[in-house]
């Protein structure tokens, strides 16, 4: 185990608009709100020195604060459909450091990926030191038939003629939003999570939900019953 790491951040962007889901980010998922479970799973990582929540949401904040994170108000222009996520990262880092407290590793979660095993973090921040990457992402394996229309045209991304069989399939993975690590450098300079030389860990699909959409927050929660998890009483 490498020497344990300075100065990690992790950031939780949670933002109060919404147009797919009104109030997603803390609407009750298996009795507790959306938000509430990267809020967990970062305070359960030890490599984690502090978990911030970054919104422009006043209730959002005190759903945040309740389950122990800290906030970072963001202005309402790093708060709309087209602002990108890493806006709001940067604005997290520089507010951090203002208050006199340098930033060394980033870790993004976000809210709407709730499925992350116990160790998943500390796994993730371990790589990407011990493989002296700059960023890391979490993936999980993709085995699919892409098609594409362009200009009224049809064609595929495999030979259909030759079909392949599923295990001969080169593999191939698929960015699961669950987890990303990104060095400080990286995101100052370049405004991207993700630069430098890029690690990759390899999820199971099945801890790779990314809840967008009503019907995901009714299969989010069937997979919490059947696992056992969520607040059973409610």
């Amino acid at each position: 185990m490498p020497e344990k790491p300075e100065h990690v951040l992790a950031i939780i962007p949670a933002r109060g608009g919404s147009k797919s889901i009104p109030r997603k980010n803390i609407r009750p998922l298996a009795g507790q709100p959306l938000v509430a479970y990267s809020i967990e799973s970062s305070l359960n990582a030890s490599l984690i020195d502090r978990t911030v929540v970054s919104t422009d949401d006043e209730e959002i904040a005190r759903v945040a604060t309740q389950y122990g994170a800290e906030i970072v108000m963001r202005p309402a222009a790093l708060a709309t459909d087209k602002a990108i996520t890493e806006l709001a990262m940067v604005h997290a880092v520089e507010q951090l450091e203002k208050g006199g407290w340098p930033v060394n590793i980033i870790v993004l979660l976000q809210p709407t990926t709730p499925f992350r095993p116990a160790n998943l973090i500390d796994v993730c921040i371990t790589k990407l030191i011990d493989e002296k990457a700059d960023s890391l992402l979490t993936v999980c394996p993709a085995h699919l038939f892409f098609w594409e229309r362009e200009n009224g045209e049809v064609r595929a991304h495999y030979d259909y003629n030759h079909r392949p069989m599923r295990q001969d399939m080169k593999p191939m993975y698929e960015e699961n939003g669950n987890v990303y690590v990104t060095r400080r450098e990286i995101l100052m300079s370049h405004g991207n999570r993700l630069g430098g030389k890029i690690e990759l860990y390899v999820m199971e699909r099945e801890d790779s939900m990314d809840i967008n959409a009503p019907f995901d927050f009714w299969l989010a929660e069937k997979i919490m019953e059947y696992r056992g998890q969520g607040d059973e009483t409610d």
